[in-house]
């Protein structure tokens, strides 16, 4: 727990110097450096002859994207169609996932054994993240250069809240597991406990950081939304980690695991929350 404790006090100055100080084809370049870091703990769950052979697949595809869909500052804060279409895909993507994580074992049989869909759940988790976190970063920078850093704040608090109240209210109160094949310790309780204090962070920091929703309903809906994804995308994780018998992704990241560890639940959500903040803005 110390060690974990002194890696989180080191890690969270670097992430909010990232999010607010770094300039957009900066920060571009050092989200696209961890996505490669966690495809590379991704190669993993593909049960490869080789992590660096199966690294390939997953790096075309991410360079792809950068030919195909415009990443300037002015066509980000835009949000072209196509990077729309991206959003759409990740949502999607999410809402199987939960699927599959939720109905395990059951589901192993429609993928264990083929590596191309291995391939293809690792770009579907990591490309449209990175991509949304683009997008909401680059959101009004031209006029106020902070607000996409805000943006990208109250999603990480929207989804740090929902940790810490699923772990308290869980801890105390819960009975009802969600997936007790995938994680035992997720209860239901726990996850109407993170919703509630994601719901009340999400009101105080929208108003904090000056995010604008239309409405107070239409912040509320988006956090819930959102906050149930994030715990799924943990639990996804967590179904890929056990089928492929691996405790954490690595160990990168004393006291905490790797990448993918640190950042599963932000990977569903952001996805998710940019879709629905730019819909209904």
């Amino acid at each position: 727990m110390k060690q974990r404790i002194i890696t989180a006090l080191i890690l969270a100055p670097l992430v909010l110097w990232g999010v607010f100080d770094l300039s957009i084809p900066f920060f571009i370049i050092a989200l696209t450096a961890i996505s490669i870091i966690g495809f590379w703990e991704w190669t993993q769950f593909v049960l490869p002859k080789s992590r660096i052979v199966s690294l390939v697949p997953s790096l075309a595809v991410l360079a792809v994207t950068f030919v195909v869909f415009p990443f300037d500052t002015l066509s980000l804060s835009l949000v072209a169609d196509s990077h729309m279409w991206l959003l759409v895909v990740g949502a999607v993507w999410w809402g199987v996932a939960s699927c599959l994580a939720l109905t395990y074992p059951n589901s192993m049989s429609l993928w264990e054994n083929k590596v191309s869909l291995r391939h293809l759940f690792g770009m579907l988790s990591l490309i449209p993240f990175v991509w949304s976190v683009f997008l909401l970063r680059a959101q009004d920078y031209a006029i106020a250069p902070y607000h996409g850093a805000k943006l990208v704040m109250f999603v990480c608090l929207l989804v740090w809240a929902a940790d810490t109240g699923a772990y308290f209210s869980g801890k105390t109160f819960g009975k009802h597991k969600m997936a007790p094949n995938v994680s035992p310790n997720k209860t239901l309780e726990g996850l109407l406990g993170g919703v509630i204090l994601a719901m009340l962070v999400g009101w105080f920091a929208s108003s904090l950081l000056d995010i604008h929703f239309a409405s107070l309903t239409i912040m509320l809906f988006i956090t819930f939304v959102t906050v149930v994804i994030s715990v799924l995308g943990d639990l996804v994780e967590s179904m890929f980690k056990r089928v492929s018998n691996i405790k954490d992704s690595s160990n990168i990241i004393p006291g905490h695991g790797g990448i993918l560890d640190r950042i599963d639940s932000l990977v569903a959500a952001f996805p998710v929350f940019a879709l629905l903040y730019f819909i209904c803005q």
